[in-house]
């Protein structure tokens, strides 16, 4: 299936740790042919260290300010699938970029989900100082707010990742049928 429209903003990934934003963003930029970026992944590349050691040296607001920068600059490179990490929707400036630049998608998944998929693999640091379900659940009373604020709201439910896909897509689809801006259109 081609996608029928022209994709002329980047689709930015926003959700908690664990809502499949790197594993569904794979595979909605090959179904709408245009290139993946993971943030997190490019983070590391600049910082030339891991996002642990990034914490751990230079504290959450060094990591939100190199991730604010990153994320400004691959938004810069063209349309994209950007899936994003938790957080960067969270801080003020990068959302003001992502909704003056791009559609941004967010991934909604519920505790048990988060709590299941984050526990699969580390490397996350907001969650090795504590019990990750209650640590989740306070990300999301705080962070499902701000991530409503984005233009698409998909269910990441425990199903095969074709079917979220397949949401994503007829959302997208919507989107620029019934542009949310002349800029989409």
């Amino acid at each position: 299936m081609t996608f029928p429209y022209k994709i002329s903003k980047s689709i930015v990934m926003v959700g908690l740790m664990g809502a499949g934003k790197s594993s569904i963003g794979r595979r909605l930029a090959i179904a709408l042919d245009i290139p993946f970026t993971d943030a997190d992944e490019e983070i590391v590349k600049a910082a030339g260290c891991s996002i642990e050691d990034i914490f751990r040296i230079y504290g959450e607001e060094s990591f939100r300010d190199v991730e604010r920068r990153v994320i400004g600059r691959l938004m810069e490179k063209g349309p994209r699938v950007l899936a994003t990490g938790g957080g960067a929707f969270i801080d003020p400036t990068t959302r003001a970029k992502i909704k003056k630049d791009a559609i941004s998608l967010w991934l909604r998944a519920d505790l048990d989900i988060l709590v299941e998929r984050t526990g699969r693999r580390g490397g996350r640091p907001l969650l090795e100082n504590g019990d990750s379900r209650a640590i989740l659940g306070e990300l999301m009373e705080k962070r499902y707010p701000v991530y409503a604020e984005a233009d698409i709201v998909i269910e990441s439910r425990d199903e095969p990742h074709e079917v979220t896909l397949g949401h994503a897509i007829k959302a997208i689809e919507a989107v620029f049928s019934h542009p949310l801006d002349e800029a989409q259109a």
